[in-house]
């Protein structure tokens, strides 16, 4: 099963950078195909229908098809006042954009339709981005994904990652675990 796992943030030191990297080795260990992305590798500006109308991006279009290839997702939303980060809404914003110049990219959610995904967090407050993933979801649900009902919000995130960027608590591996099982159980059952 292809899994595609990024963050909404591009900080340096970002917590949940950091969870993407551990979720994209779990996930592997599990036999999964895993595409792990940086958002920061992907030149797309703030969404703008004018700019839009002098042409997509190429790096918007090379992430709709990413997004479109890989039938489950891992997204780790960070949180900023209690909701998910403007960069995570912008790249899902530019990716649920119809090309009208390209056949291939007028469906709005061909990028997007039917993909499960499971949401994680991390935050250094005690919900761990709880927040955001409440809101998150439904603007998944809206471009028609399949939200996994199994999450993780790590805590106190300060704390939970060691010197290399390993989980230093074993149940926060075993959360990250059972949300990346439940992803790919419910992507290989909707693709049978």
């Amino acid at each position: 099963m292809k899994l595609l796992i990024f963050a909404g943030s591009t900080r340096q030191h970002s917590f949940n950078r950091k969870l993407a990297r551990v979720a994209a080795q779990l996930a592997q260990d599990s036999g999964a195909e895993v595409t792990h992305i940086e958002l920061a590798d992907f030149d797309i500006p703030m969404y703008n229908a004018d700019l839009e109308a002098r042409g997509t991006p190429a790096d918007v279009m090379r992430l709709k098809q990413l997004m479109y290839e890989h039938p489950a997702w891992i997204i780790c939303s960070p949180e900023y006042n209690a909701s998910y980060s403007a960069l995570l809404k912008n790249t899902i914003d530019w990716a649920s954009s119809p090309v009208k110049s390209d056949p291939d990219w007028t469906d709005e959610f061909k990028f997007s339709r039917g993909k499960v995904v499971g949401i994680l967090s991390a935050s250094p407050g005690a919900l761990g981005g709880l927040r955001s993933q409440s809101h998150l979801a439904p603007l998944l649900l809206n471009v028609q994904c399949w939200v996994a009902p199994r999450n993780f919000a790590l805590g106190h995130a300060g704390d939970a990652f060691d010197a290399q960027g390993q989980l230093v608590n074993d149940a926060h591996r075993k959360n990250v675990q059972a949300v990346i099982d439940q992803v790919l159980f419910a992507a290989q059952r909707l693709a049978a």
